[in-house]
This record gives structure tokens, C-alpha cells and sequence, in this order.
């Protein structure tokens, strides 16, 4: 994939190298050493220009990140693709159930990664497969790929920063608070690569603002159903940091666990997989720094549930 990045150069930015602009404009180390090992990839009014190059006031600096291979062991599967958002520089997809982001032992050609290698083979154009946010595998949702290294390391930068802002919605067993914060560190369970538990000795930090937007009791649902005694909440969740399994870990400790999900909740039989959705996005955008939100109806499987609630 071919991007090529256009600056005019103003009086703020005049007399300083095209070195330091580069690094104050989110290229990163990797970026700056992809690009002195390819010629012409930096260009000052036409001419091929080098990092110590002087910019005045006026001048026409490009740039052009190019990548002629797409990602290595990402086989292209035509598969279902839901494009929120699309530009030169990311795409925002919402992610169905039952499929991961990427290829792992036993999943070589049903995630993610796989459809959008497609997506981009039927239109000749190589692609380097960079997710932003990640989701489990039956999360279902809103999520960011960057399209080229400049998106890619700054929204990176964003994540770290706290500054991509992220609500989910879950549904929990029982009835929540109306509104609450879960701020208990999370670390891995012994002899588990991939149970998470609430740690206070070795967990990292890890915080979740919790919100009920609704609750039903038990007699509200069909008496075939193994409703908890104290019914549903559907609950939008805001994260401030990213542990793995944080939502599921958290609402579990406070004795809400997220219904379907049989890895922290054996006894669920309610839905096929963790009631737990990516309802919105909030970030800049990486190079034009207009702000973006985007948000995803609640999924059919988790709106029988609470069929009067619209996203």
C-alpha cells in the first residue's frame, strides 16, 4: 500500500530539520530508519532531500511510505467484512461473534485478518495488517486497523496516551449498582496461559467504570430461561486501562459476571458466548486530527435480552 503525505511548511515550522519535523509529526524511530534505507521516499520541493535538510516558510515537504508485501502468514479468506469507516489512513470495522482478530494455532483462516487480506487482495493492493484495539474472539464490536506506518504508530501512541476512548455494553447476571468503578489490579492465574484473576500482590493496575442502563427482573424473561434470581443488567462499561479480560474479571469480582461467559461463569447457559459488545469509538483522527466517534446497534443475540433498549 502507497500513501504519500504532503506539507506545507509554515513560519511554526520553519528553520528546524526535516528530522525533528518528522518526530514532532508522529513518525516514529522504525518509520525514520524505513525511511533513510529508501531512497526518494523523502522529497523537499521535488528533489530528493535528507534528514538534516533546513525547512523555511513555504516550502513542499513529501513523504511516501510504500509496502510491496502485505503481512506474512495471513492467508486471504473470503469471509464477512462489516466496513464502519474507511479512509486513506484507517478503517473502523465492527467485528461479529465467533471470529478472532488474528491467526493463531487452530485459527489459520477465520479471523479477521484473514478477511481483510481479502478484502484487499480483490483489489490488488498489498496490506499490512495492524489492529489497534483488540477484541476476543466472541466480543463483538467496534474496532481500528491502520491502513500505513504513520496511522498505525500514532494511534498506537493514542492508545498508550488513554486518548482512544472505548464504551462497551454487557449484560451481567443480577442486578448492578446504578453506576460504579472497579479498581482492582489483574493478573494471569497460575499454571494458566489464559485465565485472568483479580491480583492485589502482583496484578497490574487496572480500572472500569461501570454505568446500568438497564435491569429486568427474573419474571420479565420466559420461565424456560435459567434466569438468575435477580435478574439481567445491561451495563456500558468505560475502560481506563487495557488488561486481558478486564471487563469479564472485573464485573466477576463484584459478583456480576457477564452471562455466556463459561470461562469465568461455568454455570451460564443463557447465550453461546460472553454477552459483551464494542459499542463506541472516540479518537482523532491520526493525520487530519478531526475527532471521530463511531458507534454499533447492540448485536441481535444480546437484544432479545433487552429487547426495548436501542444503542
Amino acid at each position: 500500500m502507497k500513501r504519500i503525505f504532503s506539507y506545507t511548511i509554515t513560519a511554526q515550522d520553519s528553520d528546524q530539520r526535516i528530522y525533528d519535523f518528522l518526530r514532532h509529526h508522529g513518525y516514529s524511530r522504525h518509520i525514520r530508519t524505513w525511511l533513510k534505507q529508501h531512497p526518494g521516499s523523502v522529497r523537499l520541493n521535488g528533489r530528493e532531500a535528507l534528514f538534516y535538510f533546513p525547512l523555511k516558510t513555504g516550502d513542499l515537504l513529501e513523504i511516501t511510505l510504500e509496502e510491496e508485501q502485505p503481512s506474512e502468514n495471513i492467508i486471504p479468506v473470503c469471509l464477512p467484512l462489516h466496513i464502519i469507516y474507511e479512509d486513506e489512513d484507517l478503517m473502523v470495522i465492527d467485528k461479529p461473534a465467533d471470529m478472532p482478530v488474528h491467526p493463531s494455532i487452530g485459527n489459520y483462516e477465520n479471523t479477521l485478518a484473514n478477511a481483510v487480506a481479502w478484502y484487499f487482495q480483490q483489489q490488488n493492493i498489498p496490506f499490512v495488517f495492524r489492529c489497534i484495539n483488540r477484541l476476543d474472539r466472541d466480543t463483538t464490536g467496534l474496532l481500528i486497523l491502520a491502513k500505513n506506518m504513520l496511522s498505525g504508530a500514532i494511534l498506537s501512541d493514542q492508545m498508550k496516551k488513554r486518548e482512544i476512548h472505548r464504551i462497551y455494553l454487557a449484560i451481567t447476571e443480577g442486578k448492578t449498582d446504578p453506576a460504579g468503578t472497579i479498581n482492582r489490579p489483574i493478573g494471569r492465574v497460575d499454571q494458566s496461559l489464559i485465565l485472568r484473576q483479580v491480583d492485589p500482590d502482583k496484578g497490574d493496575p487496572a480500572c472500569t467504570h461501570y454505568l446500568q442502563k438497564c435491569w429486568h427482573p427474573k419474571t420479565f424473561y420466559p420461565a424456560t430461561l435459567s434466569v438468575p434470581q435477580d435478574g439481567l443488567s445491561l451495563v456500558q462499561l468505560q475502560l481506563e486501562t487495557g488488561r486481558t479480560h478486564q471487563i469479564r474479571v472485573h464485573m466477576t469480582s463484584i459478583g456480576h459476571p457477564l452471562i455466556g461467559d463459561t470461562l469465568y461463569n461455568p454455570e451460564t447457559a443463557l447465550l453461546a458466548r460472553q454477552a459483551l459488545h464494542s459499542y463506541r469509538l472516540a479518537f482523532t483522527h491520526p493525520v487530519t486530527g478531526v475527532p471521530l466517534e463511531f458507534t454499533s446497534s447492540l448485536p441481535a443475540d444480546m437484544a432479545e435480552f433487552f429487547p426495548e433498549y436501542h444503542a
